[in-house]
């Protein structure tokens, strides 16, 4: 039994972890893009307890690992990842804290959850991120943005693990945040997202359910959901003066392919998987994108998309 296979059966059979451990898992079914490899070894701890156990023994055994919410914003190579994934899926709590009007999200937690939750609760100030297909977690870690608002922008503090296992809470100042980048990225390696505290507000259960449906149905006509995709590819950047999709569309890009993989014709800045697309597919089409809108206009684009596995 190599040293991978040994850790995982040590955290399999240790009293401490309570959740799924399995092997060989396809990471086609844990991503939006519906791309990759199987993981080797696939970790789901079902309590917040459990889960920095996982992140601690195998820090204190020097094992690499990704930490894996709802796939949104990833690609994974054919080839897998090596390993362990750790899923966050069944730390998908809702609690609302009356005293202080907020939400406590925890990070495997979907925003269709969320919504519903929202709209039950009479709970007002999420609406925007309705539809979204990222996890709380994911959102934060990298600062999801939607329709002119930031996750920064409505967060009051997050709780997380270590990689020594010590659980902490960080009070949110918005210095830390900029345009899709978070603190978390730059936290020491092994430091896990937990939980979001939110900021709501009573409001009219109609009009929450009215406002979400508005942005789910706008999501619709933009095309998020035709193909399996990570929404937008590239970061939208100020300076450029227009959308990225824009620059895009402007270099007649739109509908480009490689392989399987393609830009959308209705939507300059997706890429999405026409039904056999590699990895590969994408990363030659992000690269092609990127060096001929470079060549256009001078703009070097940044690519917001992760790129993981062997």
């Amino acid at each position: 039994m190599n040293m991978v296979r040994k850790i995982a059966e040590n955290i399999n059979t240790s009293p401490e972890f309570v959740g799924k451990l399995q092997y060989n898992i396809s990471m086609k079914e844990h991503t939006t893009f519906k791309i990759g490899g199987p993981a080797e070894i696939f970790i789901t701890p079902k309590t917040v307890k459990s889960f920095c156990f996982v992140i601690h023994y195998l820090q204190q055994n020097k094992q690499s690992f990704f930490i894996l919410g709802k796939g949104s914003n990833i690609v994974v190579s054919e080839k897998g990842i090596s390993g362990f994934v750790i899923s966050t899926a069944e730390l998908n709590t809702i609690k609302y804290n009356t005293d202080t009007n907020e939400l406590i999200c925890g990070a495997g937690c979907s925003f269709a959850s969320l919504t519903q939750f929202c709209i039950k609760n009479s709970l007002s100030g999420l609406e925007v991120f309705a539809g979204l297909p990222a996890s709380i977690g994911g959102a934060i870690f990298m600062n999801a943005r939607c329709y002119e608002i930031s996750i920064s922008d409505i967060i009051t503090s997050v709780e997380y693990v270590t990689k020594s296992g010590m659980c902490k809470t960080y009070s949110v100042n918005l210095k830390d945040w900029d345009y899709k980048v978070s603190p978390f990225k730059n936290m020491e390696k092994g430091t896990c997202i937990l939980a979001t505290h939110f900021k709501v507000h009573k409001e009219n259960k109609k009009l929450i359910k009215e406002t979400c449906k508005k942005y789910i149905k706008n999501r619709l006509e933009k095309g998020h959901y035709k193909f399996p995709s990570a929404g937008s590819v590239f970061k939208n950047n100020r300076t450029f003066g227009k959308p990225t999709g824009q620059l895009i569309d402007e270099a007649g890009l739109k509908g480009t392919r490689c392989g399987g993989a393609q830009i959308a014709p209705w939507h300059g800045n997706f890429i999405v998987n026409t039904g056999n697309a590699t990895a590969d597919d994408i990363k030659k089409l992000v690269d092609k994108t990127s060096q001929i809108v470079k060549s256009r206009t001078g703009f070097q684009l940044e690519c917001e998309i992760i790129f993981y596995g062997d």
